[in-house]
Formats: C-alpha cells, structure tokens, sequence
C-alpha cells in the first residue's frame, strides 16, 4: 500500500482549469531531486467529459466514489456555486472520515453549502465575498486575505491564491523547506502569508514606487543582523511613512511583519535541516535568544521549536502530518502564519 497522501480534485462544469492547475501542479508534478509525497487524483460526479471554461473538455475517469479514499480534497472552483446534493453528501463523508478539505476561489460555496464553515471565517474571490456572506450568513466571510485555513478546512481567494493555499498545505504537511523547494521549481515566491491583502491598494497619482523585490533581497540576506524600519528606509532611500505604505500597496503587510516573518521561516528550514541548537538558530535569523525564538514562534505558529522539529526534521520525519494529527492533539502540524488561526484561504474560480 503506498504511504503517499492521496489529494483529490473534485472537478465540476463548466470546470476553472486555472484552480485545477494550481492544485496539479503543486501536488503531482515530479520534480527532479524532490521527494514525492503525493497521489493526486481527479473525480467527478459524472466521470466523462468535463466542460471547460477555456472552450475544451477534460476526461475524468473516477466519480465520487474517489473521495471515500482522499486524505485531502480540493475543489478547484464551482462555476454553478451550488453543488447538488450526492457531491454535499460525499463531501460530508469524506470530513467526517478525516479528510482535509480545500477549496480554491468558488470552491467556498460548496464548503459552505454542506455546512463546514458554519461558525468559521472564510474567504473567496473578492468579487464572490458579498454573495458568499449573504446565502451563508452563518460563515465570517474574510474578503481581503488569500487563504484561510482552520488545519480540517481551508478556502482561498482566486487564481493565483490557490497555489498560495496549496504551497501552504504541502508547508503544513512536510515543512517550510520542502515547500520552499517546490515554489523554487515552480518559479514561485517561496510563501505569501494568508493574511496578505488580494489585491494591492489602487495607487495615488503621485509618483509610482519603485518595486520592493531588491530591498526584499537585501534584507533576506542580512537575517542574522539587527533590521529596523529606519534601516529598511534608508536602504530604499525613502522615509519609514513611505516605506510603510510600499510595503502596503505591494505586500499586504508591515515591513516589521515582513522581517518577523522571514526570520521565523529562517528558523523553521533551520529546525527541519539541521542540528542546530535553538540558540544557535535564534542568533542566526536575528531572534536574538532562544527565549524570544520561541515566544515568537507560539505566537505565529501555536507550538514550540522543539515540537516543530520533531515533527519536521528531515531525519526523523517519515509520514506526512493530517488534519487527524491535530485534532488527535499529536505533534503540531505547522499552525498558519501571521493572523492565522488555522483559517486562511481564498477563490478565484
């Protein structure tokens, strides 16, 4: 039997074949020189041909039935936003049975229509949010970040967010390494936190900034040394108020929570690669003690540094990590960044 995590998409018509792609890509593509920890797999209600949007259609061989062995699901985009009720049925089964389910842009509507993100925060296509919290009023609908992930059930904003929502699943499941190695094949940014806006803030007639990508290098590069906002500032030749507002426009976030973030995911591949002790981890991502790495990282990833490293290190980790591990309160699964609370996902299809 293969110890491979089985992830199914459920495909449906007129099918997104972007959101599909997203989840392909990141779970079956074979990478030279990358361990292959997945079995992916495509289901539909009806196996056959399955319209496309882009004016083609795919053939699906396997039906619902598909689902009953999925360790994880992802709906890649519901174009109809209403899923009839033998898909909510196995839907349900295959949650109650322990499968993570994700959803990618409208994929939300199917989540919310069988009743798993009552009483949770979800998110969607910016465009689809107003729809999705007014027939499911019971759901916080979450219309400004890329994904939204609760560890059991995930959602995500459209297009592009949906390989955002998929990198940080493989990074829950095998660690901040292994999911930077596969964004690096991919050609992809190594993570974009859930909590990052979906779109970037319309700019002003004045002046366009200048991209951020160099001064995100430089600082990447000087982890180890003391990173203030002035310093960040003064490299980019701009005031911290400006700098502020870049990193607004084009990131989503604070320059100060940016840096956190890089050292926090410095530390993690650090965890899973090496024998370092924590202190000797702390002062290399510029964490200064071991008593602040791990203050930091309860705060971002609900667990210590010594529990991430069983659970991740490349010498001792053998299977990947599921939702059953943390609901069965056995090692942590890597807990969602910045603001996440297990919740951060987004639409696009």
């Amino acid at each position: 039997m293969s110890s491979e995590h089985r992830v199914v998409a459920l495909a449906s018509p007129p099918l997104a074949t972007f959101e599909l792609s997203c989840a392909a890509e990141v779970f079956a593509t074979v990478r030279p020189g990358l361990a292959r920890h997945y079995d992916f797999r495509v289901c539909a209600e009806t196996p056959g041909p399955v319209p496309t949007l882009a004016g083609y259609s795919i053939t699906v061989t396997e039906g619902l039935t598909a689902l009953e062995h999925a360790d994880t699901v992802v709906i890649p985009g519901w174009q109809t936003r209403t899923a009839p009720a033998a898909v909510l049925s196995a839907l349900r089964r295959a949650y109650t049975r322990g499968a993570r389910i994700a959803a990618i842009c409208s994929g939300a509507f199917v989540l919310a229509q069988a009743g798993l993100l009552d009483g949770r925060r979800a998110t969607t296509h910016w465009r689809l949010a107003a729809e999705l919290a007014e027939r499911f009023p019971a759901v916080t609908v979450d219309s400004d970040v890329l994904y939204v992930d609760h560890g059991d059930v995930a959602t995500s904003a459209g297009t592009s967010a949906g390989i955002d929502l998929c990198l940080h699943l493989v990074r829950a499941d095998h660690g901040a390494a292994y999911a930077a190695k596969v964004a690096r094949h991919m050609v992809m940014p190594p993570h974009r936190e859930g909590g990052q806006l979906q779109y970037a803030i319309a700019p002003s007639r004045a002046r366009v900034p200048d991209s951020l990508a160099p001064l995100l290098a430089w600082a990447a590069e000087r982890l180890g040394e003391p990173l203030t906002v002035d310093d960040l500032a003064a490299r980019a030749g701009v005031s911290a108020r400006t700098l502020a507002r870049m990193f607004a426009a084009q990131l989503g976030t604070s320059p100060g929570q940016w840096v956190l973030a890089q050292r926090i995911a410095g530390a993690r591949a650090l965890l899973e690669e090496t024998d370092l002790s924590v202190d000797a981890i702390a002062a290399r991502v510029g964490l200064s003690s071991a008593t602040n790495l791990r203050r930091r990282f309860h705060d971002v990833l609900r667990t210590t540094p010594a529990a991430y490293r069983r659970a991740f290190h490349l010498r001792t980790r053998t299977e990947p990590r599921t939702a059953f591990d943390l609901r069965a309160g056995t090692e942590p699964r890597a807990a969602p960044q910045s603001g996440q609370t297990r919740e951060e996902l987004q639409p696009s299809g």
